[in-house]
């Protein structure tokens, strides 16, 4: 019966199974991805970041120019891309905040900061281009 339908099958069929696998695939990914985030770290809206960051260290993930044309008031910036050779620096027992522009880097720094032994991870739950609070932008 299996040769049948396997015999059966044209080339848009077996690419149409094919993709099929490729799409579960990249689903399960995302699922089991977001699904240890959830783990590792909380998201917080844009109020919630807003009254628990005076007493957490705020991180800004994205690249240096970046923090420099603006970025949450009281944010230190640690580039996702140098996150591994400067995660010491972050203080273990203080909560801590960190943003991206969306939140794709900070689900990554989430992931490897909580390996590493930190528990108080939050995540600005839209990143800052939804951001509504204050901010600071150099002039450099």
């Amino acid at each position: 019966m299996l040769k049948v339908i396997v015999g059966s099958l044209n080339a848009n069929g077996w690419m149409s199974i094919i993709l099929v696998i490729i799409l579960a695939g990249w689903l399960g990914y995302t699922l089991i991805t977001n699904y240890r985030v959830r783990q590792a770290a909380t998201y917080l809206s844009n109020e919630d970041f807003q009254s628990g960051m005076r007493k957490a260290q705020v991180i800004d993930l994205r690249e240096s120019k970046s923090f420099k044309d603006g970025h949450i008031l009281g944010a230190r910036n640690v580039p996702y891309s140098t996150i591994r050779n400067f995660y010491q620096q972050l203080r273990s027992d203080m909560p801590i905040y960190m943003y991206d522009q969306g939140k794709t880097m900070s689900k990554r720094a989430a992931l490897f900061l909580s390996k590493k032994g930190y528990k108080d991870l939050y995540i600005l739950k839209n990143g800052y281009q939804n951001w509504n609070g204050k901010e600071k932008k150099s002039n450099i």
